[in-house]
């Protein structure tokens, strides 16, 4: 590729409304444009990299025994009807009519077409296993979206999805993606860790999300630096760190504590640690013809809510935090004061497992300005329903026994999931059996967000001057800049030949023969990010030498004529593993 023949679309400032380095630098690069809210333009030189991904994810899950078909964007509301998803997917479901009033949504992924296909095409075992992929685009309505492709309504995404007859050859075939996602995160060159995670809307049972690790992740990641142990910090178990509840040793006394509504305050205020106050937390479950089950929460001080955790106890999925007025009635107080000590109505208490654990604790005394100190579980209290509801911290003991958890941010690329029967029960996807027997695939899902993968290479790797690509997935391997390409004959005959033998030996390179000065080839090139870069110019030649730099180098090296392309192929191949 000759760069007067390529478009480049460089920018010198980013537009006011990209918030992180990635959004900033696709856009200053001329890798995407924005058309509305969430929405982008991918420009030729950011579908480069897009195809460059779409190869990979393409060869690994070939390699892994997955057969790629299309399925369409666009998708009858009776599918999503019989998955009982229409109504529980929410607004991120973008749902329209036809001409003919007949309801439709715009695919946020294909859980529901592709068990349509196979409850159509598969009859029988001995057409099992099985696992389609595609990579296609995708649009969910998010409510805001931001930081350009990371969190975009319209993206492109590869979903794949196993079929098998029973558990064993489910769990063979989440094992074969698992390692599939594995070589793919491996092969783009980024820093990873996969860790366990929540299942969310897509729903089944054990699944696995792929993290890159950057600072600007929305995800915390606890793991273990001792151990393998990973996990999404929502699904992370939060072990007691009290392993042995002591005997009371303080009297049951309300405490005044003036204008101390806070745990921290409250600690504070009476000279205690913060691990010895309980927040308590107030959750309304509704019942209909009757009045809510109100719950009362029980956390450490120092502690947070877990809400995935919560929502799966029984009883509280669909829970909602309670109003003041209903605070009020049960509690005789407003937020703030609050404590499972003298409720003017009866409520359902849970205490986290480290909760559970405590004595001589301070809780809330349900008046304004009061706490009560000293409380003790079965003196004072009935022993409570005991849960993990609490996101775990650093410090925390790995769930493994190996170690400590430290937390770190992570930007979620893939998510491998075990679906079960969720949706084969639900669609009527069955087979018959080796006994001739109906029976219901088991399915798994597993999906890699393409275009999300390009703002998480670049959130790891960019400097001052611009993004430093991964080779495997940089829009060109090698740029070529030639110094005075338009009026040296020395010059532009040696990048030619350079550029006609690294072409010719499969070189992904492109020549800058624009003729702009050296600072703009350079500058261009930088922000972009192409990973190896050879200067050609009239004093190097004289004395029969190329300038090659690397993106991550701080100085260029000389290198001799003749040897320059073989040294510079040899780069590119061992930085491809090839």
């Amino acid at each position: 590729m000759k760069a007067s023949r390529f478009f480049i679309g460089t920018l010198k400032e980013a537009p006011a409304d990209a918030e992180i380095v990635s959004h900033k630098l696709m856009m200053r690069a001329g890798m995407i444009r924005r058309v509305a809210g969430g929405i982008y333009d991918y420009m030729p030189i950011g579908l480069r990299s897009v195809r460059k991904v779409e190869a990979i994810v393409r060869e690994e899950m070939n390699r892994a025994g997955a057969l790629e078909l299309l399925m369409p964007a666009v998708q009858p509301a009776e599918l999503w009807q019989e998955s009982g998803r229409w109504e529980q997917y929410g607004p991120e479901l973008l749902r329209f009519k036809d001409r003919h009033e007949r309801d439709f949504v715009m695919g946020p992924t294909h859980e529901e077409v592709v068990t349509d296909i196979a409850r159509r095409e598969i009859k029988s075992y001995r057409q099992l296993p099985v696992n389609f992929y595609q990579i296609q685009t995708k649009f969910r309505d998010e409510i805001r979206p931001r930081f350009g492709v990371m969190r975009g309504r319209e993206f492109i995404m590869k979903d794949a999805y196993s079929f098998d007859k029973d558990r064993d050859g489910l769990a063979e075939s989440y094992r074969k993606m698992y390692e599939a996602y594995v070589r793919i995160f491996t092969r783009i060159g980024l820093e990873f860790r996969a860790v366990a995670a929540d299942n969310g809307s897509i729903g089944g049972s054990g699944s696995h999300e792929f993290h890159v690790i950057a600072d600007t992740g929305e995800d915390d990641i606890a793991y273990c630096p001792s151990s393998d142990f990973a996990a999404n910090v929502e699904a992370a178990d939060a072990l007691p760190l009290i392993a042995q509840r002591a005997a009371p040793t303080e009297e049951l006394k309300k405490t005044p504590t003036p204008g101390a509504a806070k745990c921290e305050a409250v600690a504070q205020l009476l000279n205690i640690p913060l691990e010895k106050t309980i927040k308590s937390i107030i959750l309304a479950t509704d019942n209909e013809g009757a009045e809510p089950t109100i719950w009362l929460l029980m956390l450490r001080g120092d502690h947070s809510l877990n809400d995935i955790k919560t929502g799966k106890l029984p009883g509280l999925a669909g829970y909602r935090f309670a109003t003041e007025a209903e605070i009020i009635e049960w509690f005789g107080t407003p937020p703030g004061y609050l404590g499972p000590i003298g409720t003017k109505k009866p409520v359902r208490v849970i205490a986290d497992r480290t909760v559970a654990n405590m004595s001589d604790f301070v809780v809330g005394t349900n008046e304004v300005d009061y706490h009560t100190t000293g409380v003790n579980w079965g003196r004072d209290l009935p022993e409570p329903e005991v849960a993990d509801i609490r996101n775990v911290v650093a410090g925390d003991p790995s769930p493994d026994g190996k170690g400590t958890l430290e937390i770190c941010r992570g930007i979620e690329v893939g998510h491998v999931f075990q679906l079960g029967t969720k949706y084969s029960d639900s669609m009527g996807a069955t087979f018959l059996d080796e006994n001739g027997k109906p029976a219901p695939m088991q399915m798994g899902c597993y999906g890699i967000g393409v275009t999300r993968v390009l703002g998480a290479a670049i959130e790891q790797n960019f400097d001052d001057k611009g993004i430093i690509w991964p080779e495997a997935i940089a829009p060109f391997e090698v740029v070529i800049c030639p110094m005075g390409y338009d009026r040296s004959d020395a010059v532009r005959e040696q990048a030619d030949k350079l550029y006609a033998t690294l072409q010719q030996a499969g070189i992904d390179v492109i020549l800058d023969d624009r003729g702009e000065r050296p600072g703009v080839m350079f500058a261009d090139w930088e922000l972009i990010g192409v990973p190896h870069r050879i200067v050609i110019g009239d004093r190097g030649l004289k004395e029969g030498k190329l300038e090659y730099q690397s993106r991550r180098d701080t100085e260029a090296t000389l290198l001799p004529v003749d040897e320059a392309a073989d040294v510079v192929m040899a780069k590119v191949r061992a930085a491809l593993g090839k």
